[in-house]
């Protein structure tokens, strides 16, 4: 799976020229870009899941979310500073963004009411941000119609930028089954909604920086994220540590 060595900076100048490309990019788009932000997580549903695995790296951009994916790309040899922390620091950062360039702004993800106070929480910190779209889809496949009733508000609304939050794998298959549909770079947030909203707590600095913000993440919702973490991540420390083997001491012969 592709995971791009860039730092924050430069992912926020990289999407904000897919939000609003120029006028001879624009006129030759055909599809809606998207970026994914990656973690062991969703490393691992790539490792097994070729599809997905197609998806994730067909993204405009794939940023190194989890620490992990700091080490392991230093690890590969690439010059990797620090990770690029979706949530809550880029989509802050490109929400910022938004607002200083006069970007309209789409919301898509989230119960009802966590929506809600996450609109709230953004028209207070932002009060000139355009939000010009913001639907909580139901915890279900939608239907034919209204899933066109969506491509059509958000287009119609001119959403240069949509916030998708409805949990990986999901929002990346979402994404790039609406890429050829969409006029707008859309972003994959996880569980940003609700942690902006405050229905979820954010780590410590200490545990971020030393990779232990899943210890903290499985303490929140130790019921639904157990599998995630106590299965997943020796997984993939395993798989890694191979890869790593593999290419530092390549067969011959």
């Amino acid at each position: 799976m592709r995971v791009d060595s860039i730092e924050a900076p430069e992912a926020v100048d990289a999407v904000m020229a897919l939000a609003a490309p120029g006028e001879a990019d624009e006129g030759a788009r055909s599809r809606a870009d998207y970026v994914c932000a990656a973690n062991v997580h969703m490393v691992m549903e790539a490792h097994d899941d070729a599809a997905f695995r197609a998806v994730v790296n067909g993204a405009a951009l794939v940023v190194p979310d989890g620490q992990p994916m700091v080490w392991a790309l230093r690890a590969l040899g690439l010059p990797q500073r620090a990770r690029v922390r979706m949530a809550p620091d880029l989509l802050l950062e490109l929400v910022a963004a938004c607002e200083a360039r006069h970007l309209k702004l789409g919301l898509y993800g989230g119960r009802p009411e966590t929506l809600r106070v996450f609109v709230d929480h953004l028209q207070d910190h932002f009060p000139s941000l355009d939000i010009v779209y913001a639907w909580s889809p139901p915890f279900r496949p939608l239907t034919s119609e209204e899933d066109d009733a969506v491509v059509r508000e958000a287009n119609g609304a001119g959403v240069q930028m949509l916030l998708v939050g409805i949990g990986c794998p999901k929002q990346e298959k979402w994404m790039a089954a609406h890429a050829e549909r969409l006029d707008c770079v859309m972003i994959g947030v996880g569980a940003a909604f609700d942690m902006l909203a405050g229905k979820t707590g954010d780590a410590p600095a200490w545990m971020r920086t030393r990779g232990l913000e899943w210890t903290f993440r499985l303490g929140q919702e130790p019921s639904r994220l157990w599998r995630r973490y106590l299965i997943q991540n020796p997984r993939f420390v395993t798989h890694f540590a191979a890869q790593v083997v593999r290419e530092r001491f390549p067969r011959r012969g």
